[in-house]
């Protein structure tokens, strides 16, 4: 690797971490010439599947673009910008374990929603609302009935049954 303030191409690796849950490796370099120390970041360069959209047409994944769209749901939510990134990894292996070359918006979309329903109920619905189109209140009634039934479901799982003495 070259030294980003001399060009010579001698450096040294000092430390090496991973980051970002396992997904990246932080290495920390000296060049040997001038003695500058930098640090540089390794990942996996994966083929993400492409989009194909409600129209037909068929466009590259944008991490960004999904990177926007969660942290817009999650706007003034105490939701971390660790907890998004994660979600944003979690969302893109979820995508490479389908093993497709391409999937649906659809399918992505519905990805987002699970991934939200776990980090934040709020953002959900905001996305959700957008997301699936709701045309009145009715529909984010019906939404937020469907959210609490589920809720409700999970805590009764949750509790141990009582036994008689």
């Amino acid at each position: 690797m070259y030294c980003p303030f001399c060009s010579a191409n001698d450096t040294k690796v000092i430390d090496s971490r991973l980051v970002s849950d396992g997904h990246q490796v932080r290495r920390r370099r000296e060049c040997l010439a001038c003695h500058e120390r930098y640090t540089t970041f390794e990942s996996a360069e994966l083929v993400m599947p492409r989009i194909i959209k409600r129209d037909g047409s068929r466009e590259p994944f944008n991490e960004d673009k999904m990177l926007s769209g969660l942290t817009r749901a999650l706007e003034k939510r105490p939701v971390s910008m660790e907890q998004i990134e994660l979600a944003v990894n979690k969302l893109k292996s979820q995508m490479r374990a389908t093993g497709e070359r391409e999937i649906s918006s659809e399918m992505l979309g519905d990805l987002i929603m699970a991934q939200l329903k776990e980090l934040d109920k709020v953002a959900y619905l905001r996305f959700a609302s957008v997301y699936l189109s709701f045309e009145d209140i009715s529909e984010f009634a019906d939404e937020i009935t469907r959210l609490g039934k589920e809720k409700n479901g999970k805590a009764k799982k949750a509790k141990p049954a009582k036994t008689a003495k």
